[in-house]
């Protein structure tokens, strides 16, 4: 083996470690009978949910696996195999393979590694159908946006029924004139003075009468 290959080989196997040290999981698949059309387009799924998917030799892989690796992921490492490196999402990486294996037989998904823990072919699938980090920030800001959406329509019913107040108090001020009547109607009673008049002139003439009757004292001279 010349020289340069084997920088060749170091070089690759420095990058395969690299990239399983950073990826957020590793997805192993085989890609036997794709051709390269439906590569591009695997490729091209696997890059919108931020994956990088590359094809190694397995002897290589092996070689840059850590002694830690669980000894189920190197059984893995046979065949056709390629590597989707996941940077930020598993679960729309592992929907995208499950979308694609769907209308494409030829890609067997066969397992991978997440947080350092083996996942077989029935947990990427499983991963698969939970909800993606994009969803669940959605669902999470759909939550907090309905108190916001509450506070605003009462706001607004606030900021309505003071408007309706104001205009209230407003036409309350213009038509003073029209409630005088009002007032003079519960000033009327005090017209009634008359019958307190009646009722003291007979009291009057009952004391006065006794007065009157005094042609009754002159007869004692009469009779002397």
């Amino acid at each position: 083996m010349s020289q340069e290959n084997r920088e060749a080989k170091s070089a690759v196997i420095e990058d395969v470690r690299e990239r399983f040290n950073e990826a957020e999981a590793v997805l192993i698949t085989e890609y036997r009978g794709l051709d390269v059309g439906q590569m591009a387009d695997l490729r091209g799924a696997l890059r919108e949910a931020e994956t990088v998917y590359k094809i190694y030799k397995n002897t290589l892989v092996r070689r840059a696996l850590d002694e830690g690796t669980p000894e189920g992921l190197v059984d893995m490492l046979v065949g056709p195999t390629a590597l989707a490196f996941v940077e930020k999402d598993p679960g729309a990486a592992a929907k995208a393979l499950k979308q694609f294996s769907a209308a494409n037989e030829a890609l067997i998904i066969k397992g991978g590694l997440l947080n350092g823990d083996l996942l077989d072919e029935a947990q990427v699938r499983e991963l698969a159908d939970l909800p993606s980090r994009d969803e669940l920030l959605s669902s999470i800001a759909g939550g907090l946006a309905a108190p916001l959406q509450q506070i605003a329509s009462m706001m607004n019913n606030l900021l309505s029924e003071m408007a309706n107040l104001l205009q209230a108090l407003a036409d309350k001020g213009d038509a003073p004139a029209a409630e005088e009547p009002a007032a003079e109607e519960a000033e009327e009673p005090a017209a009634e003075e008359p019958a307190a008049e009646e009722a003291e002139e007979p009291a009057a003439e009952e004391a006065e009468e006794p007065a009157a009757e005094e042609p009754a004292a002159e007869d004692p001279e009469e009779k002397a």
